[in-house]
């Protein structure tokens, strides 16, 4: 009796979903410090308590969170990656990992994100920057970013009578550009003219003026080199604490 035959069995064909899921994106930390460079920045960073501001980049677009005044509007934002916020120096760059996401699953992260840190939300020590970095590493690779990033911030809270005021309110002074892509800022808080949203200042190119997540259309600012907000006084965390330019984000 002859034997049955098979047809040859047909390679199997990777799902879309597994394919995509090959493409690897890089989770990389930017650090700055916002303390002049000095002496005492210089003591702060070797032991591990620098005022520091953090960003996450991911496929070319750093992201940072700022607080501001108006209700309901992310403080999330993104600028070229080692665009310098007003009177930070670049530390260190940290590759904290790889994701397997999607691009719109890594979108779809970014804007949950925004909707977590929205910018009257921000305070310089419970929810700050480095806070947001932490939360969107966590969120991309399933650890959070580096403890340290927020050791000063952690010391201020757990004892708020002896931390020196430069360590939790860095200096609001003139900076120019020390490279990475940035220049000087001008204006002032005092006189009710108008100031600038953390990384905006005087800047080279449209591509590196700080964009509010889901805000991306409007480009007005392009068109003076630079992202304005307009107003009196200044601005300050949910606590009343004022914020160091630095630690402001656009708010368009």
């Amino acid at each position: 009796m002859p034997s049955s035959t098979r047809p040859p069995a047909r390679p199997s064909r990777p799902s879309h979903r597994s394919t995509l899921s090959l493409q690897k994106t890089e989770i990389t930390i930017h650090v700055y410090d916002l303390l002049p460079p000095g002496k005492l920045s210089n003591t702060l960073w070797a032991l591990g308590t620098s005022l520091l501001h953090s960003g996450v980049v991911l496929n070319n677009k750093e992201y940072a969170y700022g607080g501001h005044d108006r209700p309901g509007l992310t403080g999330v934002y993104w600028t070229k990656p080692l665009t310098l916020p007003p009177g930070g120096t670049f530390r260190t760059e940290i590759l904290h990992g790889f994701t397997l996401a999607t691009e719109a699953e890594i979108d779809s992260i970014i804007r949950r994100a925004s909707e977590e840190f929205l910018g009257t939300s921000y305070n310089l020590l419970t929810k700050n920057c480095n806070h947001f970095t932490s939360y969107l590493c966590e969120k991309l690779t399933g650890r959070p970013g580096p403890g340290w990033l927020n050791r000063a911030a952690n010391i201020g809270v757990a004892l708020p009578c002896v931390v020196p005021r430069e360590w939790i309110e860095a200096p609001d002074f003139e900076t120019h550009n020390r490279g990475g892509g940035g220049g000087g800022f001008v204006g002032g808080e005092e006189s009710g003219d108008e100031y600038y949203g953390e990384g905006s200042r005087m800047l080279r190119g449209s591509d590196e003026v700080p964009r509010l997540v889901g805000q991306e259309g409007r480009r007005e600012e392009e068109e003076h080199g630079m992202t304005v907000t307009k107003g009196k006084g200044k601005a300050r965390d949910e606590e009343g604490r004022v914020l160091p330019r630095a630690e402001r984000a656009p708010t368009s």
